[in-house]
């Protein structure tokens, strides 16, 4: 008598089509039925310095076919949970926003209106950039939503106000985002070295309601320790930018800034935030597969991706 995982197609990580994870594309925006709905926004005409994460979501997505489990889940042993799971996980891939190019806000509105419609539809929005200015458009879009608390992981604090009229770069979007009024903080992990923002910025950010740690602060204090800083039973919004991670396993990205955390650092806050609070909003950005050959920056996006949606749903 066949077992059911001996029926059907076998359907190995390279046969198929590269959605995010294998799971359904849906590309009717007015007909998302699903938990978690996955956008991709690949525009990256708001970088300072090398471009390239235009090509972000579709390394992503071929990356993630590699963690595509079909109906089993990924267990995961330490945990003794089963994680994603096909009878408690709906995701969708939605597709790309539509980038027009050399048009920020055109670009920007597109993105917006992908998460509006995953809000929509009772969804949990992941965004895959494209550059961090992509954070500007989906944060926009929790205008009607309720109240939100931001956790950044990233190398840089992009908290530029204006440079040059520029407000809607990769260097400003935290800063967007302090400023709307249902923005009730920020937690910025990971900030070090040499920065795009001057000091000042960061004398504005506290000012505004952020709290600010580098790597060596993240690790003396401890994964707990960090996590008690957070304010707990809120609604989170993660924005993770690959260059957080250490470019020795990252290093597929416009600024890789060495002194960065490992997979497991960021994992387990990650981790903590589902069981502490709700995720509302997710996105990853910045991997510009081009300068990484070997796709371990896209591999490390993807696994944690899966495996912080997988504890989304488990922890809710």
């Amino acid at each position: 008598m066949a077992h059911g995982y001996e029926t059907g197609r076998l359907n190995l990580p390279f046969v198929g089509i590269s959605t995010f994870g294998k799971y359904p594309y849906v590309e009717d925006w007015d007909a998302i039925d699903a938990d978690i709905a996955v956008l991709g926004a690949p525009f990256d005409a708001g970088t300072q310095f090398r471009a390239g994460a235009r090509f972000g979501p579709r390394a992503i997505r071929e990356a993630s076919t590699l963690f595509s489990f079909g109906h089993s889940g990924a267990y995961d042993h330490e945990d003794d949970v089963t994680y994603l799971a096909a009878e408690t996980t709906r995701i969708v891939d939605i597709g790309d926003a539509d980038i027009v190019h050399t048009d920020t806000l055109k670009s920007h509105a597109n993105i917006e209106a992908g998460v509006r419609a995953i809000l929509a539809a009772g969804a949990l929005p992941v965004v895959l950039g494209g550059d961090h200015s992509v954070n500007i458009p989906a944060v926009n879009a929790f205008s009607e939503e309720e109240p939100i608390h931001i956790v950044q992981i990233d190398a840089h604090l992009d908290f530029v106000d204006e440079r040059h009229g520029v407000r809607y770069g990769h260097g400003n979007p935290m800063r967007r985002a302090a400023e709307k009024d249902y923005v009730t903080g920020l937690t910025q992990i990971g900030i070090r070295n040499v920065s795009s923002t001057a000091r000042d910025g960061y004398e504005a950010a506290r000012a505004m309601g952020s709290d600010i740690l580098s790597v060596r602060q993240f690790r003396k204090l401890g994964v707990e320790g960090v996590l008690a800083r957070i304010p707990a039973d809120r609604r989170y919004y993660v924005t993770i930018d690959i260059d957080g991670f250490d470019p020795s396993i990252a290093p597929g990205t416009g600024t890789p800034s060495h002194g960065g955390f490992t997979y497991y650092e960021g994992l387990e806050l990650l981790d903590g935030l589902t069981k502490q609070g709700s995720v509302a909003g997710v996105d990853l950005v910045e991997v510009a597969p081009d300068y990484d050959p070997s796709g371990s920056t896209s591999t490390l996006a993807a696994q944690l991706l899966l495996n912080f949606i997988g504890r989304i749903l488990h922890n809710r």
